[in-house]
């Protein structure tokens, strides 16, 4: 293994490293069945047979378009050293925007009597994994180095 020093944190791997490569499997790994779980949560809230009304399938549309602003601004911006700019601000605002849309879906579905609260509640708990895991990938890859998302 290759050992590289720096300035006042001690020892640290290199990233060309076998253990940091098996680490990035690995969360891969844990990201995947997290993003399971979430779809589970997601699909337990449609086909209960308490429930059986599949309207909430629709926040799945959210999930698919919330990373495209990361993309756009990702893209259209080519200072990365720079703290902050217009066209990123803008990213977070539209993709505040889709998941503050995904969750109120829900919810608004549940207060006109479309489906039962307690559908609602699984497909909240559906949204907040799928998220949170949605967030993990891009800060676990996204970071513009050897193993990143955008080689697949």
């Amino acid at each position: 293994m290759k050992w590289q020093r720096t300035k006042g944190k001690g020892n640290c791997f290199t990233d060309s490293s076998p253990f940091i490569e098996g680490l990035l499997y690995a969360s891969l790994v844990a990201l995947s069945f997290s993003g399971a779980i979430g779809l589970t949560f997601l699909m337990l809230g449609c086909a209960l047979e308490d429930y059986g009304v599949y309207w909430p399938l629709f926040v799945l549309i959210f999930h698919a378009i919330s990373p495209i602003p990361h993309f756009i601004a990702k893209r259209a911006t080519y200072d990365s050293d720079a703290t902050s700019s217009a066209c990123r601000e803008l990213a977070y605002f539209f993709t505040t925007g889709i998941v503050v849309s995904a969750f109120g879906f829900p919810v608004i579905l549940a207060r006109v009597s479309v489906i039962k609260w307690g559908a609602c509640g699984l497909v909240l708990a559906g949204n907040a994994v799928i998220f949170l895991t949605i967030q993990g990938f891009f800060l676990v890859f996204g970071r513009g180095d050897d193993f990143s998302w955008e080689q697949w």
